[in-house]
C-alpha cells in the first residue's frame, strides 16, 4: 500500500517536480529538557502543493513548523525556495514562510487592520505606494478589504483568522504554513476560510487535527507521530485505512 514512510509512489512522482518550495532533509531536534521532539524528519513540496500534516498531540507538528522560518533550530536541513536556512540569511528566507498561528491574537497587535497587514511591508523598507498595494492585495485575497479601518480586537475569531493570513501573504511568501486554521470557528466562519484556503494560489502546508478539513481540500496529506513522518502520500488512499490511522490516534472523517 503506497502510504508507508517516504516509499509511496504518489512521493516517488513529486522528486521530479519542478520549482521546489520547501526541503526538510533529515530534521532532528531536542529541547532544552531533553525531549526529543524530531527524529529525522524529511518532505518535499512542490510549487503550488497544497498539503496536510496530520497527527497526534505531542507527534512534532508544530515543533516542525516552527523550524520552516528559524524560530527553533535543530540538526538536519531546510531549504525554502533553493535556499538553506542559515542564521545568515534568516531574514530573507523567513519573509518567504507565511506562519499562521492558531490563534489569531498572536499575530494581531496593532489597532487597525490596516497597520497589522501593513506590518510586515513597512519593516521590510519598503515606500508607502508599495505597502498600500499589498494591503489592498492582501485583505482582497482574503475578501476583507472593507475592513481597513476596523479594529483588530473587535472582529470575530473567524475575521482574525482571515486578517491573520492577511498579514502574511502581504510579505508576498512562497509557502502559507497554518497550524489549525480552523480551531474554534462556527460552521459558517469554518465554510468561509475552507473556500478562501481552496482559492488561494499558494504552496500551502496546513496542521490541523479536522480531518474532514483534510479529505475536502487536500489531495496529500503527511502523518507524523513521535517526531517521524509515517506517512507521506494521496489523502484518500490514507483516509481509507482505518487500521493505519487508528494506530497513530487519528479517526476516519
Amino acid at each position: 500500500m503506497p502510504i508507508s514512510h517516504s516509499k509511496s509512489s504518489f512521493v516517488a512522482s513529486r522528486e521530479a517536480c519542478e520549482g521546489d518550495v520547501l526541503q526538510v532533509r533529515d530534521l532532528h531536534f531536542s529541547y532544552p529538557d531533553g525531549h526529543s521532539a524530531l527524529h529525522g524528519v524529511s518532505l518535499k513540496l512542490c510549487e503550488g502543493d497544497k498539503v496536510a500534516l496530520v497527527g497526534p498531540n505531542g507527534a512534532g507538528k508544530s515543533t516542525l513548523m516552527l523550524h520552516l522560518n528559524g524560530i527553533l533550530g535543530g540538526h538536519g536541513e531546510v531549504e525554502i525556495g533553493g535556499q538553506r536556512l542559515t542564521r545568515d540569511n534568516l531574514p530573507a528566507v523567513r519573509a518567504m514562510v507565511g506562519l499562521v498561528f492558531q490563534n489569531p491574537d498572536d499575530q494581531l497587535f496593532s489597532p487597525t487592520v490596516f497597520e497589522d497587514v501593513a506590518f510586515g511591508p513597512l519593516h521590510m523598507g519598503l515606500p508607502e505606494v508599495e505597502v498600500r498595494a499589498r494591503v489592498d492585495a492582501a485583505l482582497e485575497a482574503v475578501r476583507m478589504s472593507s475592513y481597513k479601518d476596523r479594529l483588530s480586537h473587535h472582529l470575530s475569531v473567524g475575521e482574525k483568522k482571515r486578517i491573520a493570513i492577511a498579514t502574511v501573504l502581504s510579505m508576498n511568501p512562497s509557502i502559507l504554513v497554518l497550524d489549525e486554521p480552523s480551531a474554534g470557528l462556527d460552521p459558517r466562519a469554518r465554510r468561509t476560510l475552507i473556500n478562501l484556503l481552496r482559492e488561494l494560489p499558494i504552496t500551502m502546508l496546513v496542521s490541523t487535527h479536522d480531518m474532514k478539513l483534510v479529505q475536502e481540500l487536500f489531495p496529500r496529506t503527511i502523518v507524523m507521530d513521535e517526531g517521524r513522518v509515517v506517512a507521506d502520500g494521496l489523502t484518500m488512499e490514507i483516509l481509507e485505512n482505518e487500521e493505519f490511522l487508528t494506530a497513530h490516534g487519528l479517526e476516519k472523517p
